[in-house]
């Protein structure tokens, strides 16, 4: 789950003295957000696609001062790049070494298909969003209240923390769902969101139907 396992090399670095023009149309070809300069194979910086269309005419170096200086370490966690693709608006990050050296990049490609190994996202399931206070929280409960109504989780992570306020997403088997609404609910916890045709809803929607069919007549 290192970086390194997924660098690619296809993609060039840029040289302080190639064209702006040049650099531009490599990142449209490609179809990247950005581009990487490098000096003497030293990672200088990286620029946006967008400020290369709109930058006039000259070598990379004329607009140093602009560089975003984003890149990843080559034994950083894959998920670490995260971050980074969404502060810096990118679809591509650089890789470097710890002497700043370029590696290579890693692509949104590279991370969406990763993930879609995982059972979180690969599994077919049910998605629930749970909200506790700060101070209940547990994981182990969480994990608890699931496995003791006889349903698996492919996955469990904290989703959003809002003042004293924890949300939880879990992502389970489609099995007793409802008892499991239920548990939540007496360990305190609020059900916000579910991803899944609650056999409840869906009776009372049933009913609901029949009364209007009723009224009709």
């Amino acid at each position: 789950m290192f970086i390194k396992d997924y660098i690619s090399k296809d993609y060039p670095a840029f040289n302080v003295n190639d064209s702006i023009e040049e650099a531009n149309e490599t990142a449209k070809e490609f179809g990247y957000s950005h581009v990487f300069v490098k000096k003497k194979g030293i990672f200088q910086g990286a620029l946006s696609q967008s400020f290369l269309e709109e930058s006039p005419e000259g070598n990379l170096s004329s607009l140093a001062i602009h560089f975003e200086k984003f890149a990843i370490l080559e034994d950083s966690h894959f998920f670490d790049s995260i971050k980074l693709f969404h502060t810096f608006s990118a679809n591509v990050v650089p890789v470097i070494n710890k002497q700043e050296k370029y590696l290579g990049y890693i692509s949104t490609d590279d991370v969406f298909s990763e993930l879609s190994k995982y059972p979180l996202v690969s599994e077919m399931g049910a998605m629930l969003i749970v909200q506790v206070h700060e101070k209940n929280y547990s994981m182990t409960e969480v994990c608890k209240i699931v496995e003791s109504n006889n349903s698996k989780i492919y996955g469990c992570y904290l989703s959003a923390i809002v003042e004293d306020e924890v949300r939880i997403t879990v992502k389970i088997s489609s099995n007793n769902l409802t008892s499991i609404d239920e548990t939540f609910e007496r360990y305190g916890y609020s059900v916000v969101h579910k991803y899944y045709d609650d056999e409840k809803e869906e009776l009372l929607k049933d009913r609901f139907g029949f009364f209007q069919k009723y009224l009709e007549f």
